[in-house]
């Protein structure tokens, strides 16, 4: 009899420490479920796209934690003039590399498409190793802390790339390119709002821990990488792209037809911009922070403005993917440029934030319109080849962007005027043949295969 109600009490016991290990989970598990409802619907699951915007999320999520993490360290824990030499140094020394490799990288994929889910590991795994090496040299400043810091970068360009070249293998039946890449995108961007606070938090009990965090995203990342569906390394249906403008005896960039290679060109006055706007305004908001606020917040408060306007325009530009993508990217073009000589004119911290907003929402916008331009006026044999070639040439101008952003003096009207000249260039490059285009509804030409 003892025996029974000791066995009934160790039950009992054993019952109510489930139920309260249920209910702790409950949230959690509950929160899965949805997160994984709403990332496989429309036939993502099946088709393994699901996976892929669930890695990507973990990826905004990995690079947030870092950015966190070096906020307060790259930019505001040596003198200015130091800083800016030594990330210029550092930005030289891996820009060389990078313009090397940069009009490789497509023709790589195309050569050896076996290895994309490595590649993407291999990005997610690079990062993990470089957080872990960071976090011994946040809390110094020293010297190896930049080219640690611009080496994740450069792996996130990187990733980037091979992302962008995966999309097209794992699109649903019905799905459209440009939907896959809005609903990839937007779950980067809710990643990296749900991060930045966790990482802040994270910032208060040690400058490292954010990168610890960061370092087992990107292990987790480097595992999901490599459970993607094979036919991601598939290179079945797919032939390669040269890319070559009429009469032209080498490779170039204008095959693809006239609307994707003014919708390139201005793509690429966009991510020269935003890298300008990153380097420019953090050293800027270091020195001459907007009024009544501290130099971090006022690199945050720039920060959370692009933000909120890119993940508006990748929202807005889904719902608008076939309405005239060359007459939306004219558009924004004009919008952008438009706020950047008004920032230069009235510089100050208001229209800081409305460049930031203006400029992320436009680029998205940018993007997606590319985006569907791609989808639309090349072939879907050759459409893999092309779309990892572009994305390459906006990584590339990014940094480029960058590098401007960090030489230039720390004036506020210089550095708009400046923004508004990367964006007018771009114009005066792509406006003429987008509206044309428009007009003409597109010639569609078709790039030769070989």
């Amino acid at each position: 009899m003892t025996a029974a109600r000791s066995s009934d009490g160790t039950g009992a016991l054993g019952r109510a420490c489930r139920a309260v290990g249920h209910a702790l989970r409950l949230p959690f598990t509950g929160a899965g479920r949805r997160i994984r409802r709403a990332t496989h619907a429309h036939g993502a699951g099946e088709s393994g796209l699901g996976r892929l915007i669930e890695l990507h999320a973990v990826n905004g999520a990995g690079d947030v934690m870092i950015t966190v993490a070096l906020a307060s360290t790259v930019f505001f824990s040596v003198p200015t003039d130091e800083a800016r030499g030594r990330v210029t140094l550092y930005l030289a020394i891996t820009l060389a590399p990078f313009a090397l490799l940069a009009p490789v990288i497509g023709p790589l994929l195309d050569r050896i498409p076996h290895g994309r889910r490595a590649a993407m590991a291999g990005a997610m795994l690079t990062r993990a190793l470089l957080a872990l090496g960071l976090s011994g040299a946040v809390a110094t400043g020293g010297l190896e802390l930049y080219p640690a810091a611009l080496g994740v970068l450069v792996a996130s360009k990187a990733y980037g790339v091979v992302r962008s070249a995966v999309v097209p293998r794992l699109l649903p039946p019905r799905f459209s390119l440009v939907k896959a890449n809005s609903r990839v995108t937007l779950s980067g961007l809710l990643a990296t709002g749900i991060a930045a606070p966790i990482g802040a938090g994270l910032h208060r009990i040690g400058p490292e821990w954010p990168l610890y965090g960061a370092c087992a995203l990107f292990c987790l990342g480097t595992y999901w990488a490599l459970r993607l569906p094979p036919k991601v390394d598939s290179a079945k249906g797919e032939r390669k792209a040269l890319m070559l403008p009429i009469g032209a005896k080498k490779p170039g960039l204008r095959t693809v037809g006239p609307s994707v290679m003014h919708g390139l060109q201005a793509n690429a006055s966009f991510r020269m911009l935003s890298g300008f706007l990153i380097f420019f305004l953090a050293f800027l908001l270091r020195e001459h922070p907007l009024a009544g606020q501290s130099a971090a917040v006022s690199l945050g408060m720039a920060g959370i403005a692009a933000g909120l306007g890119n993940a508006l325009g990748t929202a807005v530009g889904a719902w608008l993917r076939a309405r005239g993508p060359e007459m939306i990217i004219a558009t924004v073009l004009g919008v952008v440029l438009s706020a950047a000589i008004l920032a230069a004119v009235f510089f100050g911290a208001g229209m800081v934030a409305v460049l930031a907003a203006t400029a992320g929402f436009c680029q998205a916008l940018a993007k997606l319109s590319l985006d569907a331009l791609i989808q639309r006026d090349v072939p879907e044999e050759v459409r893999t080849s092309a779309f990892a070639r572009s994305e390459t040439l906006l990584q590339m101008s990014w940094v480029v962007g960058g590098a401007i952003g960090i030489v230039l003096p720390l004036n506020g009207a210089l550095g708009m005027s400046v923004a508004a000249g990367i964006v007018g260039a771009g114009a005066g490059m792509s406006v003429r043949g987008l509206l044309g285009a428009a007009r003409g509804g597109s010639s569609r030409s078709r790039p030769r295969v070989a």
